[in-house]
């Protein structure tokens, strides 16, 4: 992993909040780069939202460096929710059998799911500085199934608290912040996507 995305996982993973002061804004405060490349996520208001906290790792029409910040972001928030969910089996008393394996189930496909990004973020800064297309496309490959992989982890750990079984208070906690998670990790899933496709045809 490239240094500036290390010192950026470590300023994610400490819940310091990032401002945004890039002079590339238009009047409502957001980049018009950020903006025009979320049209191709499938929730481009989140990912304006997400990104645009961390606007200035962002060098400007820089498909790489907003890919490589959002799987960055992606994996912070992954982990997050999975030390979140961990937590639940220790502190909160009374699950039903079917909950508390849920929740141990969910605890496993996340800890995946962080594996999987965490070597996305890696894959994704090697295939920045590959030189031969073939090359690049095999990194790439490598990043858009692990990504794909981990956003089927998160959806997995939805599925284990689907049906009316299942009681409210256990889906309310994990599902509203498994739910961003797959969300932020599907509009990266994207990002990665279009950043393949522009530099494919660029290099020999």
């Amino acid at each position: 992993m490239e240094p500036k995305y290390t010192i950026f996982l470590v300023l994610l993973l400490s819940t310091t909040t990032l401002q945004s002061s890039s002079a590339n804004t238009n009047r409502s405060g957001q980049d018009p780069f950020i903006l025009s490349s979320c049209q191709t996520t499938r929730y481009p208001s989140l990912c304006v939202r997400t990104l645009s906290a961390y606007a200035t790792m962002i060098r400007h029409n820089n498909d790489e460096d907003l890919a490589q910040t959002a799987l960055t972001i992606s994996l912070a928030r992954a982990r997050s929710v999975a030390i979140f969910v961990a937590k639940l089996t220790k502190g909160t008393p009374g699950f039903k059998r079917r909950e508390y394996l849920a929740i141990k189930d969910c605890i496993e496909v996340l800890g995946n799911s962080v594996d999987r990004l965490g070597q996305s973020v890696k894959e994704l800064g090697r295939a920045g500085h590959a030189v031969a297309s073939e090359d690049f496309m095999w990194k790439m490959s490598n990043v858009q199934t692990w990504v794909s992989a981990a956003l089927t982890d998160e959806t997995t750990c939805l599925d284990g608290f689907s049906g009316q079984a299942m009681g409210g208070k256990v889906k309310r906690l994990i599902r509203s912040k498994v739910v961003h998670v797959a969300q932020v990790t599907s509009n990266a899933l994207a990002l990665v996507n279009h950043f393949a496709e522009k530099r494919s045809v660029q290099i020999p």
